[in-house]
């Protein structure tokens, strides 16, 4: 009894542990992003002030501006509009010629036909010279009635509007700043509560996990059956901190059912998971269950593209922040101030990865008929959100051209040396494994083959005979 009374204490307690890490990791989003989202706040109210100040001077422009200057793009404008109606018009002419010319029996009925169709483009063209002949009597008309141009009122309010914006300017950014300054203090304070609570929660939990100070993710003895197929059978490795690690393996060796057993997609046969999180301890994989996992640090993509593809690429990413949000179904379903605050800080976020992937012009397009390069960078992007420690990429260059998959393997180094991540990398583009990764792991049938830096695995003589292939002496 006493023993299952301390598992359920232990439970309890990592379960507070898990939501009190939650609260400090938004306490520290929402201080990295309140910058930028108080610069955004600030832009948007001094575009609206900019277009007050517009709507204001707009009158005293027309005063000031050049009158025939003015009349000649209105009159150019009618004129444009006036020809993309009559090119219709010259088309059902020249259709109506050629129908009978070419249906005529006789030359007399051809010479008909071509006379008839050089009569009505006169007529057309008639029409078009009377329309001139119309905005040109417009143009003295409204040069009689405005004969003359005064500047002198419009450089008045202009400089008196421009005063005002500097001033307006200038109060709002000062306002801005010291409302940063104070928001700032007040999450300091809450990140230094969050960051006590979670060290004395902590003390109260033991973990019996070591892992050396250079390893992210130890898979140590892996197995996965399905029924009699033993689908990953004994595997054992390492993924170290920082670098971009490599698994192949012909098609059917496991390498998908590996990434759905670290991340918990499959409740693994035995073995086990160790993984460094990201508040740097050793933690067993397989006590989380599969929609805890990514607040450890651990996120993925997949062999096919699974967007939504009928949201923006934007509410894409947010999809990814799900875990994330601290207000329970009663704020979301009332709509409360808060939610609107967690939403501004979450697009804050999203919208600064969707700068670096260069996604950011696609920010609002559905995911719909995006180019399918586009739609996996998107879902590289969604991955990003969760912060994680080790990204685990499953197959991204499946389908990209050559051009993409060079661009894709500068992109992951990038995201690397950013975000400070590993990358753990199933792929069947030899080039992009052996271009990009500091170490390999082979497999085949579920079982190890070789392990080590792409020269060793390219030199591998298994490896050869099982996956890449060996040429004819």
């Amino acid at each position: 009894m006493a023993k299952i009374f301390d598992r359920l204490k232990a439970r309890f307690l990592e379960l507070r542990l898990i939501k009190t890490r939650q609260s400090l990791e938004w306490t520290e989003t929402e201080a990295d992003e309140l910058p930028q989202m108080t610069e955004r706040r600030i832009a948007e109210k001094l575009g609206k002030r900019v277009a007050r100040i517009n709507a204001r001077l707009k009158k005293s422009a027309f005063a000031a501006c050049d009158k025939s200057e003015y009349i000649d793009a209105v009159n150019a404008q009618k004129l444009r509009k006036y020809d993309m109606r009559a090119f219709m018009r010259y088309r059902a002419v020249n259709h109506a010629a050629a129908k009978a010319i070419f249906s005529a029996t006789d030359d007399a009925a051809r010479a008909a036909a071509t006379e008839a169709q050089s009569a009505g483009i006169a007529e057309l063209e008639r029409k078009r010279a009377e329309f001139v002949q119309k905005l040109d009597a417009q143009k003295r008309e409204f040069l009689q009635k405005y004969p003359t141009s005064d500047g002198a009122e419009y450089d008045a309010l202009k400089a008196e509007l421009e005063s005002e914006y500097a001033e307006y300017e200038s109060a709002l950014k000062a306002d801005g700043a010291a409302r940063l300054k104070t928001e700032l203090a007040k999450l300091d304070a809450k990140k230094q509560k969050y960051a006590a609570a979670v060290e004395a929660l902590k003390s109260k939990i033991k973990s019996e996990i070591e892992l050396p100070d250079d390893v992210l993710l130890r898979v140590e003895g892996l197995k996965m059956y399905f029924g009699g197929l033993k689908a990953v059978d004994d595997l054992t490795f390492d993924v170290k901190n920082g670098e971009i690690f490599g698994l192949i393996g012909p098609n059917g060796a496991g390498k998908t059912t590996v990434f759905n057993c670290i991340t918990r997609f499959y409740d693994a046969t035995g073995g086990g998971m160790y993984f460094s999180n990201k508040h740097g301890e050793a933690v067993d994989l397989r006590r989380f269950r599969v929609h805890d996992v990514i607040l450890q640090g651990v996120s993925r993509t997949f062999q096919n593209v699974e967007l939504v593809r009928e949201l923006s690429v934007l509410d894409n990413l947010l999809v990814a922040c799900t875990r994330n949000y601290r207000s329970g179904l009663l704020v979301q379903a009332l709509g409360l101030p808060v939610l609107k605050k967690e939403d501004g800080i979450l697009k804050s976020k999203a919208l600064g990865i969707l700068k670096f992937m260069d996604l950011e012009s696609y920010a609002h397009f559905p995911a719909m008929g995006l180019p399918y390069g586009i739609l996996k960078k998107v879902e590289i992007a969604r991955a990003l959100m969760a912060n994680p420690k080790l990204l685990i990429l499953d197959e991204p260059a499946a389908g990209l051209n050559n051009t993409e998959t060079a661009q894709l393997s500068k992109l992951i180094v990038d995201i690397r040396d950013k975000f400070g991540c590993a990358v753990f990398l199933v792929e069947h583009d030899m080039s992009l494994v052996m271009s990009i990764c500091d170490r390999i792991c082979a497999i085949s049938f579920g079982k190890m083959l070789a392990l080590g830096a792409p020269e060793e695995i390219q030199s591998n003589k298994q490896v050869q005979d099982a996956y890449l292939g060996t040429g004819d002496e």
